[in-house]
């Protein structure tokens, strides 16, 4: 049992450390009981042969992932049949996975991959360590699982200290639990030995050791002071490197469609043309977003087909300026038309319209090439007003008033703190304002999320973890969130910044905040941080409660932004100080492997040719002649042309010249590959003992070479007259030995010749 338990951890480790990027814990959860049950199926079905286990094991992995995916799906209380929810998370699972902001969201589509990774790892394990005895291979598995999880984590959650130390000290465990598991009494495997070869097969494991040891503390010396370098550098990030897969709702929650944008800065979105007054620069709107349940952000619009003239919304008192865009669509995708606030006419599309908010769609889809021309009247608020404005209360105002359930305690702590000292709506609007460009950081990838565990790792997670950094999309869903939690009606709106004539391209695209005040109307807000200003550590300023003792954090390069929002993540994303570049430390970890690789060749031919010296030149004249004939078995074993045990030593010489000269007749290419003669050729209708098929009556083939006869009639005298061998006889059957296995060795392919030195089998193969 110790070696299957020691499966189960290292491989419910894996989730553990995986499940620190999670919101809560289900995901650790159901690894653990994938790791259970596919040891578990293993260890019931050892006796079953080893081609049923894997399908017995799937079916029953079917089983444990429909009913975690079952489980995910209720805990976010996804809406919608099964079948299409596993489709979906099948389709969409490793996007999802390295894509999802930080904490992820325990759903099916995240859940699907580590639940499956977790079950697979389990049985290779354990059918590799139980089944097969390998159990140092077996725990292969489950490492290439953990250090999976490890990457896949990267920089977002503090180091895996403890998990880590587990992990290496169940693998100890079940190596040396292994090690006691051969058969109690057992007698010693050399005892049957003379004592000269015992000594030597002694010498010879305790030389393999000695190597082997000095190969790891070589390796030691030196990666050692390399990774010991690595330790405090800042882990990769592979959620850099994946684009935001597509979604399904981008026209109810565009607002996810920000850190896409972000990734491909010079994606051409839009052509736009235009007639304002001069100086003025207007935000395109692409869509308002007034509903909030916790989880997403969403339009909520009530859509109805609209002729070319759209129905005027309720004005306010600022002054109104009349707008005209001529927009061609490139490469903006989806059903939301963009237009400046609030559209009045729409030419060259068929439009819906929603005035509650002033969304625009086109029922068939945005298309390259469209264009269209819209008039907006786009209303001036009256700053001199705001001061002493107040908001809006009651049923009309409900839906951007609402706080959805479940609000973590510290944002509630910080929206109590921003309007403690701040009476007036405007000077809460503006305290949230300040304290969101104060304290934190815009980056271009950072991963789409805006639910409450989204929000709060932003506001609060640690700098050095993936905290308090975010695109447009966390800063103005925050500042919404906290907005409402003080008692301000706001809504986020997705849109483009747009300078003029000109192409509007992806680094364009942000998300702001809008609060509603009382005879003033809707107000844009601009949480980002300003230009050449350095974040401050929240903590500075608030300090929440927290659960556990904060991890200690470490400082992150400090990136100046630029001008402009979008235009700071586009130049957040290359700069920095990352430490030693990927390409450096991908050529590290090759040579590394490279040099390891060289040092395990070394060590095997080094081993061959003690092992070939030893039996040539130690012992008695017999044992020498019988080790000189090992040599020459084994080498015909190494050619692919081995013989069977029942053959006389005249025979296997017989068969040995023949192997010779049919090797130097392909490698010469004389002529084509003849069949194999059989190894007892001399027996006329009988069949080859060393598998070659059926015996013919023709002489053996002669080849110039050593003489393997006169090693065969030195072996067949040891056998028959014990004791009547002398130190010349052994000398000599040594040099033959030596001089077939080195013909032979000359007579295969060149790349065979590389491998023959340091092929395993002969340190292993019994007589």
């Amino acid at each position: 049992m110790p070696v299957p338990v020691a499966l189960v951890v290292l491989t419910a480790l894996a989730g553990v450390v995986l499940g620190r990027v999670y919101a809560d814990d289900l995901l650790t959860r159901l690894m653990l009981g994938a790791a259970v049950g596919s040891v578990l199926v293993s260890v019931a079905a050892r006796r079953l042969p080893s081609w049923l286990v894997a399908p017995v094991s799937v079916a029953a992995m079917a089983g444990w992932t429909a009913f975690s995916l079952h489980l995910a799906a209720r805990h976010v209380d996804l809406p919608g049949s099964f079948g299409p929810i596993v489709a979906d998370a099948a389709r969409n699972g490793i996007p999802r996975l390295l894509t999802a902001m930080i904490p992820v969201e325990p759903a099916p589509d995240t859940v699907l991959v580590p639940l499956v990774a977790a079950w697979l790892a389990g049985l290779t394990g354990a059918e590799v360590a139980l089944r097969a005895g390998r159990t140092l291979l077996g725990f292969l598995p489950p490492t290439l699982l953990y250090a999976g999880a490890l990457y896949v984590v990267g920089p977002n959650a503090d180091p895996a200290t403890w998990p880590s130390v587990a992990f290496a000290g169940a693998v100890a465990l079940g190596l040396a639990a292994s090690d006691r598991r051969g058969t109690p009494g057992a007698a010693d495997p050399t005892a049957g030995l003379a004592p000269a070869v015992r000594a030597a097969v002694r010498a010879r494991l305790v030389a393999g050791t000695a190597l082997g040891l000095a190969v790891v503390v070589g390796l030691a010396a030196l990666l050692g002071p390399l990774l010991a370098a690595r330790v405090d550098d800042r882990p990769v990030d592979p959620r850099r490197y994946v684009e935001p897969p597509r979604v399904e709702s981008l026209d109810e929650n565009p607002l996810i469609r920000i850190s896409g944008w972000a990734l491909n800065p010079e994606q051409k979105l839009l052509d736009v043309t235009t007639r304002a007054p001069a100086g003025a620069e207007s935000r395109i709107r692409l869509a308002v977003l007034s509903d909030y349940d916790g989880v997403t952000w969403r339009v909520g619009a009530t859509y109805r087909n609209a002729g070319r003239v759209l129905s005027a919304t309720a004005s306010h008192a600022g002054p109104v300026e009349t707008v005209r865009q001529e927009i061609t669509v490139v490469d903006l995708t989806g059903r939301l038309l963009p237009a400046v606030a609030t559209p009045r006419e729409v030419t060259g599309a068929r439009v819906a319209y929603d005035p509650a908010t002033g969304t625009l769609i086109r029922p068939e889809g945005l298309s390259p090439g469209l264009r269209y021309t819209v008039t907006s009247a786009r209303e001036r608020p009256d700053a001199n007003l705001l001061a002493t404005a107040d908001v809006p209360a009651g049923d009309e105002v409900a839906r951007v008033l609402r706080v959805a359930d479940g609000t973590p305690e510290p944002l509630r702590k910080l929206a109590g703190q921003l309007a403690e000292d701040n009476g007036a709506p405007y000077a809460r609007a503006a305290a949230i304002e300040q304290f969101l460009a104060e304290h934190y950081r815009v980056v271009a990838d950072a991963p789409s999320g805006h639910a409450y565990p989204n929000l709060n790792f932003f506001l609060f997670g640690p700098r050095g973890g993936g905290g308090q950094r975010g695109t447009s999309e966390q800063f103005a869903a925050a500042f919404a969130v906290l907005g409402r939690l003080t008692g301000l009606p706001t809504r986020v709106v997705v849109g483009f910044e747009s300078r003029g004539d000109g192409p509007v391209r992806a680094a364009d695209a942000f998300a702001w905040p809008e609060v509603l005040f009382s005879g003033v109307g809707w107000v844009p807000f601009d949480p980002l941080p300003r230009p050449d200003t350095e974040p401050r550590p929240v903590e500075e300023d608030f300090r929440p409660t927290p659960d556990d003792p904060p991890p200690s954090e470490v400082p992150e390069p400090t990136v100046e932004p630029t001008a402009t929002a979008p235009a700071v993540a586009a130049a957040d994303r290359p700069g920095g100080d990352r430490g030693v570049s990927t390409p450096v430390l991908v050529a590290v970890v090759v040579a590394g492997l490279l040099l390891l690789v060289g040092a395990a060749l070394a060590t095997l031919a080094g081993m061959r040719r003690a092992q070939a010296r030893a039996r040539r030149e130690r012992g008695d004249p017999g044992e020498r002649i019988a080790g000189a004939w090992r040599e020459v078995t084994d080498a015909l074993r190494l050619a692919g042309r081995p013989v069977g045990g029942d053959l006389a030593a005249t025979e296997v010489a017989r068969h040995a010249r023949r192997v010779l000269a049919d090797s130097r007749a392909t490698t010469n290419a004389d002529r084509a590959a003849r069949p194999t003669a059989p190894a007892s050729a001399d027996r006329t209708g009988e069949t080859d003992h060393a598998g070659y098929g059926p015996a013919v009556a023709t002489a053996p083939a002669m080849v110039d070479g050593p003489d393997v006869d006169e090693l065969a009639v030195l072996l067949n005298q040891v056998a028959f007259a014990p004791g009547s061998a002398t130190p010349a006889h052994a000398d000599r059957a040594s040099a033959l030995a030596e001089q077939y296995v080195a013909a032979l060795r000359a007579a295969r392919p060149r790349w065979r010749r590389l491998l023959w030195s340091v092929h395993p089998g002969p340190l292993r193969w019994r007589p």
